[in-house]
Parts: C-alpha cells; sequence; structure tokens
C-alpha cells in the first residue's frame, strides 16, 4: 500500500508529463527511432538529448521519438522543429553531436550545419 505522500508525488509527476504534452513547446527535438536507427544508436542520441535538456532546465522544448525516417544510411537522424521556423533534420548523430546541436542550435538559435542533412519548409 502506498503512502499519500507517495500518492501525491506520483500524481505531481503525472501532472507535469501532462503539462508537457500539452504546453506550447518553442522547439520540438524528434529521434527517428526506427530498426536502423535503434541498431545504429539512437537510443543512447536521444538519452543524450533527454539529459541535456534537463540539465539546462530546457523547459520549453519536447524530446520525442518516430520511426523510420527514410534516411537508413544517415542514422541516428533527429529533426528539430521550431514553429515560425524551417525543420532541420541532422544526421549521423552521435552523443558528442547531439549535445553539440543542444547547445548551438537549441540554447543560441544557431543551425549547425556540419550535421545538417535537410532543411524544409
Amino acid at each position: 500500500m502506498k503512502t499519500l505522500a507517495e500518492l501525491r508525488k506520483i500524481r505531481e509527476k503525472a501532472q507535469q508529463e501532462m503539462k508537457l504534452r500539452q504546453s506550447n513547446n518553442r522547439v520540438k527535438i524528434v529521434v527517428g527511432m526506427g530498426t536502423s536507427g535503434i541498431a545504429m544508436g539512437a537510443r543512447e542520441v536521444m538519452k543524450t538529448i533527454m539529459e541535456e535538456v534537463a540539465n539546462r532546465n530546457l523547459t520549453d522544448v519536447l524530446v520525442t521519438q518516430t520511426g523510420e525516417k527514410g534516411l537508413s544510411s544517415m542514422e541516428p537522424v533527429i529533426d528539430v522543429v521550431e514553429e515560425g521556423k524551417q525543420t532541420v533534420t541532422y544526421g549521423n548523430i552521435s552523443s558528442e553531436k547531439a549535445r553539440r546541436i543542444v547547445a548551438e542550435h537549441i540554447v543560441n538559435g544557431k543551425i549547425v550545419n556540419d550535421f545538417v542533412v535537410t532543411v524544409q519548409s
């Protein structure tokens, strides 16, 4: 049986997760987690991105995942989606590259051209 304090903690966590899903985020980072992406290290990339977002306390950034994007030769692939801006797709992403993308693109607003695969409207 759970204590009242434990139940409150569970409720607060659920409310926080719902708030993240419903809020208008400044940036959405979408990690390709299809089989080829996972085989090339997408899980580690996603974990790194989530850690960087949490460590930098970026409350207006949503990290999510999708299936195959049709770019298996460029996996792991991530999209950075910002409202009113072009969607940037980065390819061949490692944990180190993911940290750089968070620091330069997400925090400072500068696209990291070294890793760009496509830019879409």
